[in-house]
């Protein structure tokens, strides 16, 4: 079902807010208008003052036109979008049909889709920020001893800091249109949840994209930050090294070998892949061990720790850990696992 078709079929006009924003926002289909605060003030802006200065006298021609043209300049320059453009411009027009509609487009340009670009803007990238001062803390104060809980405590301490950001943004955001939707604007007021909830969704749909992208990031950041601590010098990867492992840093041992350090969640189904970097494949790339750091180590089989060990792979388990305990008094185990507290000491012994 198309988007204006969808769009056409709605019989409260304020539904439309929705389906405008979509269409602004929607790049597989059309150009991403609704990424430029500047254009979308530019829009309603002109779309507003021809509105005002025209008196009636084909106004909504006069504003449809002006949409067109400022789209049309815009884009002039991208010739591969021009086919984007024209469909934007074709499916607006056959939606926006009277005045009305219109002037919910412009308070969508107006006072959804420029706050909204602004309160998904204030969402951090990462998480790092949260977590960098918190994570010194228990370093300065616990020292090695607190390695275990800064690493299990990373994720969860990104991860709430972020969303408290986008607790307040929304919140922010949302007062804010709650309070401009009014009779002046032509929101009556069993019309305001359709628009604001219109907002929420569309915040929504893409701070859950913003979380998205920083998904995965934050272990990966915590390593940098523990050898950046205890200032370990980090060396290259070896070249031309190729081998389905994910290595977050290396360091460089006082013979010239070198130990990959991997911090994870868990391994899940990527311990085949880990696996295929087996032993001969580390001596041939100068790589003595790898040292992976593991915060939720329930799934490491003893399959999986055999294996892996074998291939020179140690694995840093959190110090209270129940499969820690085990592995540690298992003859066949033993040398393949440690507590994650131990990892600074046994690094700075290789150096």
């Amino acid at each position: 079902m198309s988007t204006n078709n969808t769009i056409s079929r709605i019989e409260n006009k304020w539904e439309n807010v929705y389906w405008f924003s979509r269409m602004l926002i929607n790049n597989d289909k059309y150009i991403t208008v609704g990424k430029e605060p500047k254009l979308l003030a530019s829009i309603a802006s002109s779309l507003r003052l021809i509105s005002k200065e025209s008196k009636g006298k084909n106004t909504l021609e006069l504003q449809k036109k002006t949409l067109q043209n400022i789209i049309l300049e815009r884009f002039r320059n991208s010739k591969s979008s021009s086919d984007r453009v024209e469909r934007l411009l074709r499916d607006l027009d056959e939606v926006i049909l009277n005045i009305e509609d219109m002037n919910v487009f412009i308070l969508t340009c107006e006072n959804v889709m420029i706050p909204l670009l602004q309160a998904i803007k204030n969402i951090p990238n990462n998480d790092r920020e949260f977590t960098l001062n918190i994570a010194k803390s228990y370093l300065d104060i616990q020292g090695e001893q607190g390695l275990a809980t800064v690493i299990s405590l990373w994720d969860d301490l990104g991860v709430r800091g972020c969303l408290t950001v986008e607790r307040t943004e929304i919140i922010r955001a949302f007062a804010t249109l709650r309070v401009l939707l009014n009779k002046e604007n032509g929101v009556e007021e069993n019309d305001k949840d359709i628009v604001l909830t219109a907002f929420t969704q569309e915040f929504e749909r893409r701070a859950a994209q913003k979380r998205k992208k920083r998904a995965g990031g934050s272990l990966e950041d915590v390593t940098d930050f523990i050898l950046d601590y205890y200032n370990v010098t980090r060396a290259n990867a070896p070249e031309h090294f190729q081998a389905d492992i994910e290595v977050d840093n290396w360091v460089k041992t006082k013979d010239g070998w070198l130990i990959g350090i991997s911090c994870k969640r868990t391994l899940r189904e990527r311990w085949k892949q880990v696996s295929s970097a087996d032993s001969s494949t580390l001596s041939k790339f100068r790589i003595k061990h790898i040292y992976q750091v593991v915060t939720f180590d329930e799934d490491l089989s003893d399959d999986k720790l055999t294996l892996l060990g074998s291939q020179r792979h140690i694995f840093y388990l959190p110090d209270n850990s129940r499969r820690l305990e085990y592995a540690s008094k298992h003859i066949g185990l033993k040398d393949y696992v440690r507590p994650i507290s131990e990892l600074i000491n046994d690094i700075k012994r290789e150096l």
